[in-house]
């Protein structure tokens, strides 16, 4: 399903920390759309954690991007964690 998606970013992040956060949301939206490897998304993870180290603001963030999408950031990352999978691919509710 191709869709357009406003991702929620901080106008003050650098175009590199928009770029993480960017590649970590497209591969939420992927999980549930074509299947993602779990270490690739571990290291985008970690990545993000660098632009939004706070566990509140990456629940906003996270909350945001579930209303644009319908795709949630906390199944991926407790899928992805759990996983000894090449491939992950989650159902959407």
């Amino acid at each position: 399903m191709e869709q357009n998606i406003n991702y929620p970013i901080d106008h003050s992040w650098s175009v590199g920390e928009i770029e993480k956060v960017a590649a970590l949301f497209n591969l939420v939206a992927d999980a549930y759309e074509v299947g993602i490897n779990p270490a690739k998304f571990q290291q985008a993870y970690h990545e993000f954690k660098e632009v939004v180290p706070t566990k509140a603001q990456e629940k906003q963030l996270g909350r945001e991007f579930f209303q644009q999408s319908g795709y949630q950031l906390y199944d991926v990352v407790k899928a992805t964690r759990s996983s000894n999978q090449k491939r992950l691919k989650l159902k959407q509710e």
